[in-house]
């Protein structure tokens, strides 16, 4: 336990805090990584101090040249052995051994209550940005990987089936979509969390004149909290940077999942790059997608660590509560995770080999059905009689074992008179990818043009 002479409320106590409790209340080992932000904040309640009167321009010289002395001792790792309650009253403690009682002057006016609130909303708003500059790294190579595909030729997949013909590029570029996405709300939750809560004291407010929007222009934020009892206790900013995470961890999952069957032998559509895949102990001979698997598992990881928040949060009374101290490695963890997952796929991405001719050799008549339903129509029959009519003849198909455009033109003639015309007019799957000509198709020009926009949403 630490010394009782650093510890920020032991005034009221005669007795020592219980070894017990004294274990599951540190925070220091999680949150020590706040150090960063937990100066900067210092700094700006300095200025704010000296604005109120509280502190002279000598005093504030002297508080924030110590602080400099403690950022330093700070990076050179003196939080990771200490005792200390939390990161706040580490450097409470430091300052103090620095330049003596005057660090007490430091905490006037404030409460670790809302001093964490806004050290935990700047480096979300960091961690926010990080994330967003790794999502963009692997849309970038989502799109070199499409350009690279954009002639190549693959069935797509609906219930795990083989379905239409796409370009490569098309696949591609419904992975880099739902990033787009995602940058979107790690935009919107930036914005929702640029709020300073610092000047909201323990609850009910700080009993000195803080101009609280200088202190907010000065740590960065958009504005200052404006109420001080839902500021203390508002982790809704973490709740959402974590479901931003989560999301986009979850389309991460599902690029990885498609990469897993893509890099099998019986797919074989792609190879995985060898810096990206693991051996077996047991198996010369295997390579396995171990960086794929294990972002399928962190999105499981991060799923969870959203529930265990909500839980936490829902029946909550108002204010501060200790509770809250457990989101904060959700949160850590939650953005550390999609971070290190996005950077793993981009270079996952980066790394593939296209492999044209297995894409090319799984493409089949089947595909093609619902373009030959299509040509019907245009000869003038309903849509739903045109269904039908081709079911028939992929039935006949099978029945005879061969590919539909194979069906000999007496068969086809005796399901349905018009057939035996619309299948020579069917081409292969160039053709039908072609019909798909419509702005999101996978037409050429269609893939072209999403092409283009997809390289500019990543462009910044």
């Amino acid at each position: 336990m630490a010394d009782a002479s650093h510890v920020m409320w032991g005034g009221r106590f005669r007795e020592p805090m219980d070894p017990r409790l004294d274990r599951l209340n540190r925070s220091l080992p999680v949150d020590r990584r706040l150090w960063a932000e937990d100066l900067a904040t210092n700094r700006a309640w300095v200025h704010a101090l000296e604005g109120a009167g509280v502190l002279t321009a000598e005093e504030r010289g002297t508080l924030l040249t110590g602080l400099e002395v403690v950022e330093r001792v700070l990076a050179d790792g003196a939080a990771d052995d200490a005792g200390d309650e939390d990161i706040h009253s580490l450097v409470e403690r430091l300052l103090g051994e620095l330049i003596g009682a005057l660090a007490g002057k430091l905490h006037t006016g404030r409460s670790r209550n809302d001093q964490v609130a806004t050290d935990l909303r700047l480096w979300t708003l960091g961690a926010l940005g990080r994330l967003d500059v790794t999502l963009a790294a692997l849309g970038r190579a989502l799109v070199a990987k499409a350009r690279e595909g954009l002639d190549v030729l693959m069935p797509s997949y609906t219930h795990t089936q083989r379905a239409q013909p796409v370009r490569f590029a098309h696949w591609s570029l419904a992975h880099a979509w739902p990033l787009v996405r995602d940058r979107a709300r790690v935009a919107d939750a930036g914005r929702r969390t640029s709020v300073l809560p610092l000047g909201s004291g323990a609850i009910a407010g700080t009993g000195f004149a803080i101009d609280r929007a200088a202190l907010a222009a000065r740590l960065g934020f958009a504005a200052a909290s404006p109420n001080s009892m839902d500021a203390v206790g508002d982790r809704d900013f973490a709740v959402e940077a974590v479901f931003v995470a989560t999301l986009a961890a979850v389309h991460l999952s599902r690029l990885a999942e498609d990469l897993v069957l893509f890099s099998t032998a019986e797919f074989g559509f792609v190879v995985l790059g060898e810096p990206f895949t693991t051996g077996s102990s047991l198996m010369p001979q295997k390579r396995n997608p171990d960086s794929l698997e294990l972002v399928r598992g962190k999105a499981a990881q991060l799923l969870g660590r959203l529930a265990g928040m909500l839980a936490a949060l829902k029946a909550m009374p108002v204010g501060y509560q200790k509770d809250l101290q457990d989101n904060n490695a959700a949160l850590f963890d939650a953005l550390d995770g999609a971070c290190a997952a996005a950077d793993l796929m981009a270079g996952v991405v980066a790394g593939l080999t296209l492999q044209p001719g297995r894409m090319a050799a799984a493409l089949d008549a089947a595909s093609l059905a619902t373009d030959l339903a299509d040509l019907l129509v245009q000869a003038g029959r309903p849509f739903r009689e045109a269904h039908g009519v081709v079911g028939a003849l992929v039935r006949r198909g099978e029945e005879l074992g061969v590919p539909i455009d194979r069906v000999p033109a007496g068969e086809a003639g005796a399901i349905d008179p018009g057939l035996p015309a619309v299948l020579a007019r069917l081409g292969g799957a160039e053709a039908a990818v072609e019909r798909r000509r419509t702005a999101g198709g996978t037409a050429r020009a269609a893939v072209l043009a999403q092409l283009e926009a997809a390289a500019a949403a990543f462009s910044g």
